[in-house]
């Protein structure tokens, strides 16, 4: 491990202001499309869903509420533009990244001029998407970045500083070894770390036969970080343990 300071969250650290994930909402008719885009929006932390047509977009932004939309502007029962009209009705000033085959410039000029607040066109990669959401949620306001000082896995915040744990927004009290095994554990999100290298990173030394702490302390934890919740502290057999964010539940 390097001495890089690792970044606070995926995707820059950008959530909510309460620290919850931001949600988005991925409009487009073509499947495989739509699936690519959820799971690299995904990958960025965020809390994603995606619709086939206007009317499923629409009943969508209701339910779920997101912070912005990408949005194909030809759908098979009636067009972006008038999605987004109806989606604003609601959530006014929603931002929205209209995505579409249409390259002319008149194309582009008539989505900016309705309302949408970027443009890209197909094909396209999905880093491009990916920044181009970033600046917008930033610019609506939707997005806050976590203090340097806070790590973010999921739903489990650890502030470095105050020495403050919450998952999903209840205060978890950890003694000193425990916080520490859960900062390397953050640090480290979806990597193995092995029994050798947990005893070397968090009691700085090696505990000869006495490994076994380590199986303690992560029992321990997991006492108070998975208690009742979807697990997050897991276990590979002859290799080690892992921290990743825990699976959403379906609505």
């Amino acid at each position: 491990m390097t001495g890089t300071r690792p970044r606070a969250a995926a995707g820059g650290g950008l959530r909510r202001a309460d620290g919850s994930p931001l949600r988005v909402l991925v409009v487009d008719d073509e499947a495989s499309l739509a699936d690519l885009l959820t799971m690299a929006l995904r990958y960025e932390g965020w809390d994603v869903r995606a619709a086939g047509d206007g009317a499923a977009a629409v009943r969508a932004a209701r339910e779920f509420r997101p912070d912005a939309v990408v949005l194909d502007i030809l759908l098979p029962d009636f067009d972006g533009l008038e999605v987004m009209h109806r989606i604003r009705t609601d959530t006014a000033g929603l931002p929205v990244l209209f995505l579409t085959a249409k390259d002319a410039v008149e194309d582009r000029i008539a989505g900016l001029t309705a309302g949408g607040d970027d443009y890209v066109t197909k094909p396209f990669s999905l880093e491009e998407v990916v920044a181009r959401l970033r600046g917008l949620l930033r610019r609506s306001g939707a997005a806050w970045a976590p203090p340097e000082s806070l790590l973010v896995v999921g739903d489990l915040t650890l502030d470095e500083d105050s020495h403050e744990v919450h998952r999903a927004g209840t205060a978890i009290r950890l003694t000193a070894t425990e916080f520490e095994l859960l900062r390397f554990l953050m640090r480290n999100p979806r990597r193995v770390l092995s029994k050798a290298q947990i005893l070397d990173r968090v009691w700085s030394y090696d505990f000869g036969g006495q490994a076994n702490v380590v199986e303690l302390y992560i029992s321990y934890l997991r006492r108070k970080i998975d208690a009742g919740r979807e697990p997050m502290i897991h276990t590979l057999r002859g290799a080690g343990y892992v921290l990743k964010p825990a699976p959403a539940r379906a609505p």
